[in-house]
């Protein structure tokens, strides 16, 4: 179970040691951008946006990897996928009748 809100350790990790100086300076700027108020608010939303998505993907289709091979049946098969979601978020908002 997630609780973001008690958890008192940072889920983004830097290691200073294998990166260059200048990826070090982006990844500072992201960090500050994601600690700073309004960041927290924008990260705080793709739970209830992006997330949930994947889940069911992974959980209720049973997509844990793709079955085929090759860079454009992978990409034919995830665009499936999704648009069986978008289906299935239309038929349940009412679109389907």
């Amino acid at each position: 179970m997630r609780t973001p809100e008690t958890t008192p350790v940072r889920n983004v990790v830097f290691f200073p040691g294998r990166v260059s100086t200048r990826a070090m300076d982006r990844g500072a700027a992201m960090q500050r951008r994601i600690d700073s108020p309004e960041g927290r608010a924008q990260h705080g939303q793709r739970f209830a946006t992006v997330e949930p998505v994947f889940g069911n993907r992974r959980a209720n289709k049973r997509l844990d990897r793709c079955t085929l091979r090759g860079r454009t049946k992978v990409d034919t098969q995830w665009k499936r996928y999704c648009l069986v979601h978008t289906i299935e978020k239309l038929a349940q908002a009412g679109y389907a009748a």
